[in-house]
């Protein structure tokens, strides 16, 4: 609901320049706690770590009015990102908890459907909000629908077998907690295709108004509503032919967007360019969560989740840092901004060929 909003607020706090910390220093708190989320989900339990990630939204929500600096809007941004950091690492391991081997892909995309419908109507609601009423307004709402959700989990079963109290020892983290090896191929993969979001998030906002968008939430509704209609045929057909297959599918797609987005002559150019990006993502996060419950032992699947969602953190700061560096304010420097998104895409298209090639030679032999 906020993000799209958020560069033109920091602009009226007189920090302009700063906008690709917006979404890094975001994603840098919500990465580093990640470690502690997964080893929390592991031990503590799935929904207490769902209920800490929302109740930390919902807070977060009821302050951003009350900043008036610069500082204080990052110190914010920094915070916020603790809900990031531990609500989704304890909903898919609940759900890799709950559904069978063979729908595992299945799964996730109707997770991620309902998560796309959020993300598909938050930007827009968020903008018609701060358009027909203010700022205040929308932040207040934001924090309405984390508190619904918070009163959703409390009626869930927990699916840990035996969570333990919680206690300092938990939030302990020993260096061999940080990370799950097993993890580590749907990492690289989620890293690499993560990029072009950090980019998105940074510079599509000031792009859609460059293009004569009054609603800046627009073009997130277009490419998340997109995304919505892929996710459960992407999960099943990952199902179906294989995690590794689909994902090249997905990232093809999303280099291509970015070369007809940092193209686009015209507003309607630049829709088919996010329909594009939207096909990309959905296929792309439902097959990745599958990839890695079949990749992870299920004693330490938080930690393993943890160690993807820490790949996406990474790819998306560093995605919004590069971004905002090349941008730099300046119009022109839209088309080298959003090819910039498409380079590491195209690492992640070889090296997902390089892994299905190498399979092929295996079963050959």
């Amino acid at each position: 609901m906020i993000i799209p909003e958020l560069p033109g607020y920091l602009t009226r706090l007189g920090g302009e320049e700063y906008k690709g910390l917006i979404i890094s220093l975001f994603t840098l708190t919500a990465g580093l706690s990640r470690p502690f989320s997964g080893k929390l989900t592991d031990k503590v339990g799935r929904i207490p770590v769902m209920v800490f990630g929302s109740g930390v939204c919902f807070i977060i929500g009821f302050l951003y009015p009350m900043i008036s600096s610069i500082t204080g809007f990052f110190l914010l941004r920094l915070f916020h990102g603790f809900s990031t950091g531990f609500k989704p690492t304890g909903t898919v391991a609940y759900i890799a908890d709950i559904v069978p081997a063979n729908r595992r892909g299945e799964a996730m995309g109707y997770s991620g459907v309902f998560g796309t419908i959020g993300m598909a109507s938050g930007p827009a609601l968020g903008g018609q909000i701060a358009i027909s009423y203010s700022l205040d307004a929308m932040f207040y709402t934001s924090s309405a629908f984390a508190i619904l959700s918070v009163l959703i989990l409390i009626g869930m079963k927990e699916t840990l077998p035996k969570p333990e109290r919680f206690s300092l020892e938990h939030v302990k983290i020993k260096r061999n907690e940080i990370f799950d090896p097993s993890a580590i191929p749907p990492s690289i993969v989620m890293l690499l295709t993560l990029f072009p979001f950090g980019v998105i998030l940074t510079v599509m906002p000031d792009y859609s108004e460059y293009m004569g968008l009054e609603n800046k939430g627009i073009i997130f509704t277009v490419f998340t509503l997109t995304s919505l209609c892929m996710r459960v045929f992407a999960g099943r057909a990952s199902d179906r032919y294989g995690r590794e297959k689909i994902l090249l599918a997905a990232a093809v797609l999303n280099a291509t967007s970015m070369l007809i987005i940092g193209f686009s002559t015209s507003v309607a150019m630049l829709v088919v360019g996010s329909v594009f990006y939207g096909a990309g993502v959905g296929m792309n996060s439902p097959t990745l969560f599958a990839w890695t419950t079949d990749l992870s032992d299920e004693k330490t699947r938080g930690r393993a989740f943890a160690t993807v969602f820490i790949a996406l953190e990474l790819g998306i700061m560093a995605g919004a840092l590069f971004s905002g560096w090349i941008y730099d304010n300046n119009a022109e420097n839209f088309p080298v901004t959003f090819v910039s998104g498409a380079f590491l895409t195209i690492v992640a298209i070889i090296y997902l060929v390089g892994r299905i090639r190498k399979k092929r030679l295996m079963m050959a032999k």
